[in-house]
């Protein structure tokens, strides 16, 4: 499941996942969009954009958290946003990957947060 407030960067993030021979179960733009959806849809990961409106990645990182503890989420974040970075790890999120997004390495932390 893919969370980010802007199309461009959901499509951008589905077309990596596709050619990496994933699918979308469900995309959100935003955090309170994000947790109904988890809880309907129950994907096997979710990418997570820190800062969206509404309801910011990191408290629909908790939500989602809290109603379950095993939820593999990775936080999408901007160069220069490392304190959210580390705050979204503390909260639980299993990994994180960096906008501009580059597709091996977006594909890599896939691999490696599905195979923990």
């Amino acid at each position: 499941m893919i969370v980010d407030d802007t199309m461009f960067m959901r499509t951008l993030l589905k077309n990596i996942l596709f050619s990496g021979g994933h699918d979308i179960v469900g995309e959100a733009e935003n955090g309170e969009e994000a947790i109904a959806l988890y809880a309907k849809l129950k994907p096997d990961l979710v990418t997570m954009d820190v800062v969206m409106p509404k309801l910011n990645g990191i408290e629909a990182l908790k939500s989602i958290k809290g109603t379950n503890p095993e939820a593999k989420v990775i936080m999408c974040t901007a160069v220069g946003q490392e304190q959210m970075v580390k705050l979204a790890i503390k909260t639980g999120a299993k990994g994180y990957i960096v906008k501009p997004f580059q597709a091996p390495k977006v594909l890599e932390e896939v691999k490696n947060v599905l195979s923990d």
